[in-house]
């Protein structure tokens, strides 16, 4: 621990200019030093990653109020934190991507020139850690010290971030001596913009959950730089995760020559005993969380989690495209899951959990919307009020989390954490449709999956903002998380595609589980069921290796669908005509399509790849031939 009178003082204020010049040196002591003397904290703690340090702070948060600790027969070792109500999501508004050329940000970010950014945080960071304890957190995302993992140091005033990050990423010794002989590290600054002292001199009490109304979570892509100001809540707060992980990871890997990506990874078994890699990206509720956490309705089929949200893809020296989770845990949706949609999730929340913003029941547990189909009589809500079912508000917050080890998770796949990756085999894009995109298409090659992956949308409804049937885009599931110009990432995939041994390519498939008819009912059941799918792209997969010489697919405009009984039905009790309406592709319907594709693309300008150009042009006349 280093106090205040330990630091040296100087005569002119240290400005957050100063800590960025500090930090290219790579010196983490003096970059600890500046941050310091920026926010002018009561004390500095260097964090360990042990049991020891997280008990006590764990102890200290119970103190304080900001965890409750649950029934311990119930959820041992579990805690449940309640956020201060204007502190419960991603600030999406306030999220600032501040490259030096504004048209590198693309028009997707919201853009501020750095050097103006860091004059306005230096406003706010100027003494937001008076009277706190600063925490210094050295991290790994990924295994410490694998080819694929990339280092971190997190500075924060929040115990809670420290152990949500020591959940979540690699925290140690070893990592800080790694830093300290040379290896690069990304520097994290965060506070919660809750000073205890005043400018003046004056304390002030403490709250449970200390947060800032004004907000910011900065990125500075050239100096791989995170600064966060005035929220303690998951990605805002968690630096590792969407910042590091997404945002400024897919900017390291544009300059490097892999993929920073917001996918889910698995393995899938064959009955015959073979492993296949499958990564997938999915806009939010489209099913990410239950496919990565899969339990096969096929009989002999097995998928096995390797990670829930994040991928890093890197090309190998073979001429594969190995991938690993550069997480070490699940900050997962608590609404929705439950035992019937995803038991997987619901045994991995057994213990030693983490839950925010969920509600409490009268014998200490947690409950939320969607884990048994009947709410308890009586609740305390996620506010701390009481809750009946006649209230008619929810109980949990929507975005109420858990965060838990994903080696607690019973289908975690053996060596899900090899510092090496797995080779992919296919990767996987999918929306939420309710007409027009078939249950599931095979691209036909390259090319055309990163069109596929550009191209990902879902229809809005009646309960969200906009038309009802108008389209939402999300490309590759990234339109938040990317560090730069989406067109730019199109173009990075192809590179990346280049790169790799034609032979050993991914396959890449699209997939829409929320195809309905025309009464509004889901014609596909979703869930266990979706095994049968992945049995089609594993057989797919073995056609293209020589394994198998039968025919499993039919060309249609929009790729490859399957062929007449190559997709196993058998079991499911589909109404009729059900699969013909799954896999049917309209002509006139996808050019209306093609149209809304050509002006999104339009909002990018000349940076949309000519290739992608070319596949949408290659469409319209598929299109056109089949009518």
């Amino acid at each position: 621990m280093t106090t205040l009178a330990d630091r040296p003082t100087t005569a002119a204020r240290t400005t957050l200019a100063d800590v960025t010049h500090i930090a290219a040196t790579g010196d983490v002591h003096a970059w600890v030093e500046a941050v310091a003397a920026l926010t002018e904290p009561a004390d500095v703690v260097w964090c360990d990653g042990s049991d020891e340090q997280r008990r006590a702070l764990v102890a200290r948060m119970v103190d304080a109020g900001t965890l409750l600790p649950l029934d311990p027969a119930l959820r041992p070792g579990s805690y449940l934190a309640r956020s201060d109500p204007a502190d419960v999501a991603r600030v999406e508004a306030r999220t600032f991507i501040c490259s030096r050329d504004r048209a590198d940000a693309g028009p997707t970010n919201n853009w501020v020139e750095p050097d103006a950014m860091r004059r306005e945080l230096d406003t706010v960071f100027a003494g937001s850690m008076r009277g706190r304890t600063m925490y210094v957190v050295p991290f790994s995302m990924g295994p410490v010290g694998g080819p694929l993992s990339q280092l971190g140091v997190e500075v924060t005033d929040s115990p809670y971030v420290v152990v949500s990050m020591g959940v979540m990423t690699r925290v140690s010794r070893v990592v800080l001596d790694l830093v300290e002989s040379g290896a690069p590290w990304v520097p994290a600054v965060h506070s919660v913009g809750a000073p205890l002292v005043d400018a003046a001199g004056e304390r002030r009490p403490d709250v449970a959950w200390p947060c800032n109304e004004t907000k910011y979570v900065s990125h500075f892509p050239e100096t791989r730089e995170i600064w966060s100001f005035g929220s303690g809540y998951g990605g805002n707060a968690l630096l590792g995760k969407k910042c590091f992980a997404l945002r400024i990871a897919s900017v390291m890997g544009r300059d490097e020559g892999w993929l920073a990506e917001h996918m889910l990874l698995i393995r899938v078994t064959s009955p015959q005993g073979r492993r296949y890699h499958l990564a997938a990206a999915f806009p939010s509720a489209c099913g990410k969380t239950n496919l990565a956490m899969l339990q096969p309705t096929l009989p002999g089929w097995r998928v096995e989690t390797i990670g829930d949200d994040i991928a890093w893809l890197r090309p190998g020296p073979d001429g594969t495209l190995r991938a690993i989770n550069p997480e070490a845990g699940f900050f997962g949706v608590a609404p929705g899951t439950g035992v019937t949609t995803n038991p997987a999730a619901i045994a991995t929340l057994a213990r030693d959990t983490i839950f925010t913003n969920v509600a409490l029941t009268p014998e200490g547990d947690v409950w939320w919307e969607g884990l048994t189909p009947e709410p308890p009589a009586h609740l305390t809500d996620w506010t701390g009020l009481p809750w009946t079912p006649a209230d008619g508000r929810p109980a949990a917050h929507p975005n109420s989390r858990f965060t838990v080890a994903a080696a607690q998770c019973p289908t975690i796949a053996d060596g899900w954490d090899d510092p090496e990756g797995v080779p992919l085999d296919a990767i996987v894009f999918g929306g939420r449709r309710a007409t027009n995109v078939p249950l599931v298409a095979q691209a036909q090659g390259w090319e055309h999956g990163v069109f596929m992956g550009a191209t990902i949308s879902s229809e809005r409804t009646a309960a969200a903002e906009g038309l009802v049937g108008e389209l939402r885009r999300d490309p590759f599931a990234m339109l938040p998380f990317c560090g730069y110009d989406m067109a730019d990432h199109w173009a990075h995939w192809l590179r990346v595609g280049a790169a790799l041994d034609p032979d050993k390519r991914p396959l890449v498939f699209g997939v829409n589980w929320f195809r309905k008819d025309d009464e509004g009912r889901f014609l596909w059941p979703g869930f266990g069921e979706n095994a049968r799918v992945l049995a089609w792209m594993v057989d797919q997969l073995d056609r293209a290796r020589g394994l198998r010489t039968d025919a499993g697919a039919v060309v249609s405009p929009v790729g490859l669908l399957p062929a007449a009984g190559a997709l196993d039905v058998d079991g499911l009790d589909l109404p009729e005509g059900a699969l013909e309406q799954l896999l049917d592709v309209d002509p006139d319907s996808w050019l209306r399509e093609a149209d809304l594709t050509e002006e999104f693309f339009a909002t990018f300008g000349d940076r949309v790849p000519a290739a992608l150009r070319a596949r949408l042009a290659h469409l319209r006349e598929a299109l056109e031939r089949s009518r």
